[in-house]
C-alpha cells in the first residue's frame, strides 16, 4: 500500500543542497562612489564573519545533495555533490578559491561542501570579503523555501515506486539484506524505505550516514552563505531542482539498483572515504580531490563522468563567460559563484574550460 508513505518515511525530503533560482533584490548603484562602497564592504565583511563564526544554528531537516549516483559511481556522488563533512578536529580551513576578471565582471569561484560538521571552520577572510562585495551570488540551484518545497514534491513524485511494487522485491533479497543492515545502523526502520525507488533510498541512507557522523546540511557552505549574504545581493542559479533530481531519477532501474548496492557496500566497507576527501578539501588539496574522486569515476564510469561533470561544466563555463562578457548589457559586477568543488578541479573543470577559452584564471 502506498497510502501514507510521507508519514511512514520518518525522513523528510527537503531541499537539494545545490539551490533553485530566486532574485532577492538588486544592489543599489551609485550613491557614494568607491570610498563609500569600500566602507559598506568592510561592514559587510564584519557582519558575514560574525554570522558564520557563531555557534551552529538550529538543525534543519535532512537534505539531499543531488548530483551523482552510487558506489560503482560512489565517486560521482562524492565528486559532483561533494556531500562531505570535515574532519572532527577544529582547524582553520583554507579550501580552494579561484578568481577571474574582465572589463564587465570580477568573479570568485568557490568549491563547496554541502554538508559540514559544527567543528569545521572554513570561512577565510578572502571569501568573507568577496561575499561582502558581491552584487550576485550564484549557486548550482539556490536555497530558499520554494526550492525546498519543490524538491520535496518532485522527489516524492519521481522517487516513489508504483503502488504494487516494493523496494525489497525490486532489488532482490541480497541487496535488501544490505538495505536492512544499513538502515538499522542509521536508526531508520527498513520498512520506511519500501516504497522508494533505489535512487531515493540510496540518497536517504547516504545522507543519514553522513548525519550520523556529525554532518548537517544547515552547516553546509551554500546554506550558510545564502543566509548571511547581504540582503542586496542577488541570488541566481545555473540549474533547476527538476534538472538535478533528473540526474538520479532518469537513470535506468538496473543502474539504480547497482548503484544502491555498491553504495551500501561502500558505507559498510570504507566508512572513512568521505573523511579523507573532506580533509583534502579543508586543506585545499585539489590534486588529491582530483586523484581520489574524479580519477576513479572517469575510469570506471566514463559515460556518467561525461554526463554529470563534463557536460554540466561546459554549461556552467558558458554561462560564466557570458557574465564576464557582460551579456545582457549588465553593468560591471562582483560575482561569487559557489558550486560543488568537483566542478572546479581537474582537466575538465570550469576553471580549465575558462582558461582554454582565453580567460586568465587565478587559483589552483
Amino acid at each position: 500500500m502506498k497510502e501514507g508513505v510521507e508519514q511512514q518515511m520518518d525522513v523528510q525530503i527537503a531541499t537539494p543542497i545545490s539551490p533553485i533560482a530566486k532574485r532577492w533584490g538588486s544592489t543599489p548603484k551609485g550613491g557614494g562612489g568607491r570610498t563609500a562602497q569600500a566602507g559598506r564592504n568592510v561592514g559587510n565583511v564584519r557582519a558575514v564573519s560574525s554570522a558564520l563564526t557563531r555557534g551552529p544554528s538550529d538543525a534543519s531537516s535532512p537534505c539531499f545533495a543531488w548530483g551523482g549516483i552510487g558506489r560503482r559511481f560512489r565517486q560521482c556522488f562524492i565528486a559532483v555533490s561533494m556531500a562531505l563533512f570535515a574532519a572532527a578536529s577544529p582547524a582553520f580551513a583554507d579550501p580552494p578559491i579561484w578568481h577571474v576578471h574582465s572589463g564587465k565582471a570580477d568573479i570568485t569561484m568557490f568549491g563547496s561542501v554541502h554538508l559540514l560538521s559544527a567543528d569545521t571552520t572554513w570561512l577565510t577572510p578572502e571569501l568573507a570579503h568577496d561575499l561582502a562585495a558581491a552584487d550576485a551570488l550564484w549557486f548550482e540551484i539556490p536555497i530558499d523555501a520554494a526550492g525546498q518545497a519543490e524538491a520535496g514534491q518532485l522527489a516524492l513524485q519521481r522517487g516513489l515506486l508504483p503502488a504494487d511494487q516494493t523496494l525489497s522485491a525490486t532489488v532482490g533479497p541480497a541487496v535488501w539484506a544490505k538495505v536492512e543492515r544499513t538502515a538499522s545502523a542509521v536508526n531508520l526502520p527498513p520498512q520506511n524505505l519500501e516504497h522508494l525507488k533505489p535512487w531515493l533510498a540510496e540518497l536517504t541512507l547516504s545522507v543519514l550516514d553522513f548525519q550520523g557522523q556529525g554532518a548537517r546540511a544547515d552547516l553546509g557552505v551554500e546554506q550558510q552563505l545564502a543566509k548571511v549574504a547581504p540582503p542586496t545581493t542577488r541570488r541566481e542559479a545555473f540549474e533547476t531542482v527538476a534538472e538535478q533530481i533528473g540526474f538520479f531519477a532518469d537513470a535506468p532501474m538496473a543502474d539504480q539498483i547497482e548503484s544502491l548496492n555498491e553504495t551500501l557496500d561502500e558505507i559498510h566497507d570504507d566508512p572513512d572515504e568521505f573523511k579523507r576527501l573532506a580533509a583534502d578539501w579543508v586543506r585545499g588539496d585539489v590534486h588529491a580531490i582530483e586523484v581520489e574522486a574524479l580519477g576513479p569515476m572517469q575510469r570506471e564510469a566514463p559515460d556518467v563522468y561525461k554526463r554529470l561533470l563534463v557536460d554540466r561544466n561546459k554549461r556552467f563555463a558558458q554561462r560564466i563567460e557570458g557574465l564576464l562578457k557582460g551579456d545582457g548589457g549588465q553593468a560591471a559586477a562582483h560575482i561569487l559563484i559557489v558550486v560543488g568543488v568537483g566542478h572546479l578541479v581537474g582537466p575538465d573543470s570550469v576553471p580549465a574550460l575558462l582558461r582554454k577559452d582565453g580567460f586568465q584564471v587565478q587559483g589552483p
